[in-house]
């Protein structure tokens, strides 16, 4: 058979307009997805999970057709997938390609884990300082609780 070395590769299709979450953590891909209600969406989504990355092993891709990201949907994107880049495609082409960053400051998308904390009783949005960005560690603003990273709930 001629065709025994023919290197077989699957190809996603490209996206005319939209934006492409590349670099993700394999494990996060699908946290991702929920957050920013992507199983929601009437848009196309196309994901690629455990793909080979060389500086990463494996990695996941999102391609979000037609979307644009908001600055507190990236935050977000930041606290799942700190490893993640951003790229924006526009006719095809890629207009735009950036890392995402932990914001120092994060800002009413984040649940305290305080249960006595008063963004937990009253109608006050969370205010966070990011006190390790390696470890992902959180302060609340309020009763100065630390969340950890593996305690982060996103509202």
């Amino acid at each position: 058979m001629e065709n025994d070395n023919i290197r077989k590769e699957l190809v996603v299709s490209a996206i005319e307009n939209g934006t492409v979450i590349d670099h993700i953590p394999a494990k996060s891909v699908f946290r991702v997805v929920k957050m920013l209600n992507l199983d929601e969406n009437d848009t196309q989504v196309t994901i690629g999970l455990n793909l080979n990355s060389s500086k990463y092993g494996k990695k996941g891709i999102i391609k979000v057709s037609d979307v644009y990201f908001e600055k507190q949907e990236i935050n977000k994107i930041a606290l799942i997938a700190p490893t993640a880049t951003l790229i924006i495609i526009k006719n095809y082409k890629v207009v735009e390609k950036r890392h995402v960053e932990i914001p120092d400051v994060i800002k009413k998308f984040v649940k305290c884990v305080n249960p006595n904390c008063i963004t937990n009783h009253q109608q006050v949005n969370t205010r966070f300082s990011v006190i390790d960005k390696e470890d992902l560690r959180l302060q609340c603003h309020y009763c100065e609780k630390i969340t950890a990273k593996n305690n982060i709930v996103i509202l």
